[in-house]
């Protein structure tokens, strides 16, 4: 069985699924996942894990994320985005938004906030996905999340006929809709907006630079190594022959830096096995990788 990790670069009009399928087939491997999905429209990385590295995304997909986006103010849309419906717009009121109020209520977004997410998200509701409702007709009002941006950078603001575009660079957490960060500006701004485009050129510790093309894809690609990929998320621990022993048992072993945060740790012979945690006052493994 393939395992280990591909970083894609994932282009309009493919779905994350798409991505999916296609690496199973240029692959000749079953168990393959993503994380964090891309919408149809957005671009850029996508993560995908191969073999067992399909156990570990859950820990790829809670990194920090960095995107390029483009809001368009003056009108709202169903979904949050170009793909929906218009529900409302208010043209007239562009001439009175300067860059200064733009860049202003952008910053009321930066830092630990709650944010709801877009009615037509993927979060379920009562067992279906949120976009499964609101399309079929029904009310979707979700919750609000905590969430955290770390940053919003205006690059520019392109003043048109149909719309003032606002042209940002951000980074956030994990849960981050960038889509309700157009609806909220322009709700707040009283003109509507809804973003027109997205590119993400990180999922950390991924970024654009470790990327390949879907025609790479198809054609075969190297597959980053389970060892390799693991060592940059986490602290490495490297065990003794004992310590693998008690490891692959599911037993704990003494703590070390746990403490602080997950470690990876390693056999003798430099492959990862297992992530380690704090429990008890021991190093207790929570995810363990049989034989390679």
């Amino acid at each position: 069985m393939k395992s280990g990790f591909l970083v894609i670069d994932k282009e309009v009009d493919f779905t994350s699924h798409d991505v999916v399928a296609i690496a199973r087939k240029s692959l000749g491997e079953r168990r393959v996942g993503h994380a964090g999905t891309l919408d149809p429209f957005a671009t850029g990385v996508l993560v995908l894990g191969v073999g067992n590295g399909t156990r570990l995304l859950q820990y790829i997909t809670d990194g920090r994320k960095s995107y390029d986006a483009i809001i368009r103010l003056g009108v709202a849309t169903t979904t949050d985005d170009l793909t929906g419906e218009i529900v409302s717009a208010n043209l007239g009121g562009l001439s009175e938004i300067s860059d200064e109020a733009i860049a202003a209520n952008l910053k009321t977004q930066v830092g630990e906030i709650y944010q709801r997410p877009s009615s037509y998200s993927a979060i379920k509701v009562d067992g279906k996905r949120a976009y499964e409702l609101a399309r079929a007709g029904a009310e979707v009002v979700l919750k609000e999340r905590l969430i955290s941006i770390y940053s919003i950078r205006v690059k520019a603001v392109s003043r048109y006929d149909q719309g003032i575009d606002v042209d940002i660079s951000m980074e956030c957490s994990a849960g981050t809709y960038v889509r309700s960060i157009a609806r909220d500006l322009g709700e707040a701004l009283k003109v509507g907006g809804h973003l027109i485009a997205l590119r993400r050129s990180e999922v950390a510790p991924f970024t654009l630079a470790d990327a390949i093309s879907i025609e790479e894809l198809k054609a075969g690609a190297d597959l980053l190594s389970l060892d390799s990929v693991l060592s940059r998320i986490f602290p490495a621990r490297h065990l003794s022959a004992e310590e693998v022993a008690s490891v692959s048992h599911g037993r704990s072993i003494e703590l070390v830096d746990e403490k602080k945060q997950k470690s990876a740790a390693f056999t003798p012979e430099g492959a990862f096995i297992a992530l380690l945690a704090e429990k008890g006052g021991r190093a207790q493994p929570i995810l363990v990788i049989g034989s390679r």
